[in-house]
């Protein structure tokens, strides 16, 4: 039997159970926190630093989707501190790649491009990086565009937890990090990719798109996820 606590988000009184998050909690109760990462179905790593909200009693920002709630834990999401930090983070990932709205496939259903303008990011106060990036085209149905990447992983976990096939992985570390297929090989020469396409769909951005596709036309469809997931739990609960 799982406990139920009562807690605070933002002045309002709510509960969860011990094993949901403080994301999952405000979800459920309509409470906006921004995020990149996380993508219901898929396992929570923390990696955008977006869903950082504020718990009293401690200093530190902590990522609601990591954060378990707890019994009375009093949360705010959305303070001056914390509007602050994610415009910056929202900034870092549009300097750090080649972020081109207006020829990507992805331009109006890009998750990135859809924060900016609901978290206010407006102009960019920090300079360019402008790296040297490429793109693989070698798979026959998709293409990977790594100057759209911003390092989410929900492609390399999709791809563990829902294919098993584990094609994709990073490589490098801080700013150097980049996404790879195997043992950083083209994507079409992968010996592991089953073509399955869940890496495509879960992409909040133009990095991941089918061939063929212009401007604007790349739309998510990410039905299967739900599904998933509850045939996974009722697989686990049989075994």
């Amino acid at each position: 039997m799982r406990r139920v606590f009562t807690l605070r988000i933002n002045d309002r009184d709510v509960s969860g159970h011990e094993e949901q998050s403080i994301l999952e909690v405000a979800q459920e109760n309509d409470i906006f926190i921004p995020t990149l990462c996380h993508l219901d179905g898929l396992p929570d790593i923390g990696a955008c630093r977006l869903c950082l909200v504020e718990v009293q009693g401690i200093s530190k920002l902590l990522p609601a989707c990591a954060t378990m709630v707890r019994e009375g834990m009093v949360v705010n999401t959305d303070t001056p501190r914390l509007q602050e930090y994610r415009k910056t983070i929202l900034e870092l990932l549009f300097t750090e790649g080649n972020h081109v709205c207006s020829v990507c496939v992805a331009n109006g259903h890009c998750e990135l491009q859809w924060l900016a303008v609901k978290l206010g990011v407006d102009h960019i106060r920090l300079p360019y990086l402008n790296p040297a990036r490429g793109m693989d085209a070698s798979h026959e149905r998709y293409a990977y565009d790594f100057n759209r990447c911003i390092l989410c992983t929900r492609c390399v976990r999709v791809c563990e937890e829902y294919e098993g096939a584990q094609t994709w992985g990073l490589k490098g570390r801080g700013i150097k990090s980049e996404l790879i297929t195997d043992l950083d090989q083209m994507w079409g020469d992968s010996p592991t990719c089953t073509s399955c396409g869940k890496c495509v769909q879960v992409c909040p951005t133009g990095a991941l798109f089918l061939k063929g596709k212009s401007v604007t036309e790349s739309v998510k469809h990410r039905d299967f996820l739900p599904y998933l997931a509850t045939m996974r739990k009722a697989r686990n609960g049989h075994e």
